[in-house]
C-alpha cells in the first residue's frame, strides 16, 4: 500500500516537472525540472525495491542519482558560462 502511495506522489511530481521543463521560462527552471525528474526516478526505484524486496533496484537508483547529478552540474556550467560568440 505504501509503495502505491509513493508511486502516485512521484508520478504527480514528475508530471509537474515535465510541464516546467516544456514551459520554461528560463534555463534554470529547466535544469531544476530535469533534476526533479531524476529524483523522481530514484524514488520510483526505491519504491520498486521496497515492493519487490530486491536490492538491485537500489543500485539502479544510485546510478540514476549519479547521472542526474553529473547532468545537472554540466548543464548549470553551460548556463553559467559566458557567451563566447560575442567575444566577451
Amino acid at each position: 500500500m505504501m509503495a502505491a502511495i509513493i508511486v502516485v506522489a512521484t508520478l504527480s511530481a514528475t508530471a509537474a516537472a515535465f510541464v516546467r521543463l516544456l514551459g520554461g521560462p528560463t534555463q534554470a527552471d529547466r535544469v531544476i525540472a530535469v533534476e526533479l525528474m531524476f529524483s523522481s526516478a530514484v524514488m520510483l526505484a526505491a519504491a520498486a525495491a521496497v515492493q519487490t524486496g530486491r536490492a538491485l533496484f537500489l543500485d539502479v537508483g544510485i546510478g540514476l542519482a549519479l547521472v542526474g547529478f553529473v547532468g545537472t552540474v554540466a548543464w548549470a556550467r553551460i548556463i553559467d558560462a559566458p557567451d563566447r560568440r560575442s567575444g566577451s
